[in-house]
């Protein structure tokens, strides 16, 4: 869309990223009322892609990446008001240029959104373990 602009490693404060998941329904999975956390969130993403509309951020795109094996797609959020525009598409293939060659892209998606990952191109992975928090390795 030739009115959504989109940055690579913009700074975007707490306050636009809790917006930006209420409006994309991911606020239901991440720590929205924790800011400590949030802070440390985008403070410790090493890529990040925005999308915005009239100054307003309508998608992100939350990575952690050694850029040359392995990128973890933390977060991938698109307001709702702009879904199936192209918008999240866009955000995974610029997160994507930012990588070498030989890097893989790796998420966990949000259980509304396991029929669209495979629509990019991305290929489900059968051995995904997760450690929550609380439990101790044993």
């Amino acid at each position: 869309m030739a009115d959504i602009r989109y940055e690579v490693n913009p700074v975007i404060t707490v306050d636009e990223f809790v917006s930006l998941l209420d409006r994309s329904t991911l606020a239901q999975r991440r720590p929205t009322n924790d800011t400590l956390c949030l802070e440390g969130m985008l403070r410790h993403a090493n890529l990040i892609v925005t999308a915005h509309h009239d100054d307003k951020l309508i998608g992100v795109a939350r990575s952690l990446t050694d850029f040359h094996y392995s990128c973890y797609l933390s977060d991938l959020a698109v307001d709702q008001n702009f879904q199936r525009r192209g918008v999240g598409r866009e955000l995974v293939r610029l997160t994507k240029t930012q990588l070498g060659d030989k890097c893989r892209i790796v998420l966990l998606s949000a259980p509304r959104a396991v029929d669209y990952y495979p629509k990019l191109g991305f290929a489900k992975h059968p051995s995904a373990w997760v450690l929550e928090p609380g439990h101790d390795v044993q």
